[in-house]
């Protein structure tokens, strides 16, 4: 199997086991659909400002939860803007932080694949919606 072919066969199987833990949906295929040639690096710049944020965000509910006298609306905020929910507990904090490092490092090793079948002059398959 040449090299390429071996990538696209590893980016498909890493693809899909990324779909089956649920770390990727079908809102991730809808992005996958808005990249084309013209922009080739849409999802990942999009994945990577999610990553900035939210690495901002786990920051501030950090820094705001180490306060001797926690300031819960600013918490709430912060942790609303993130999880779409709020959360005042320094358990499910580090759950959060622990589940986002996860995603982060599954999404980074998904475009570092993809960049090496691009450049060994392959082409990034279509992912099949579950």
């Amino acid at each position: 199997m040449d090299a390429v072919a071996r990538l696209h066969r590893q980016l498909v199987d890493y693809s899909n086991s990324l779909f089956q833990e649920g770390i990727l949906d079908n809102q991730f295929g809808h992005l996958q659909q808005l990249q084309d040639e013209s922009n080739p690096d849409f999802v990942a710049e999009v994945v990577n400002l999610y990553f900035k944020d939210s690495e901002r965000l786990l920051n501030e509910i950090t820094v705001a939860l180490d306060q001797q006298n926690v300031d819960f609306t600013k918490v709430g905020g912060h942790v609303h803007q993130l999880k779409g929910s709020s959360s005042r507990c320094q358990q499910y904090l580090q759950h959060l932080k622990q589940e986002y490092y996860l995603v982060k490092n599954k999404l980074q090793t998904l475009f570092q694949l993809q960049q090496q079948l691009l450049s060994a002059g392959g082409s990034i398959p279509a992912y099949e919606m579950r």
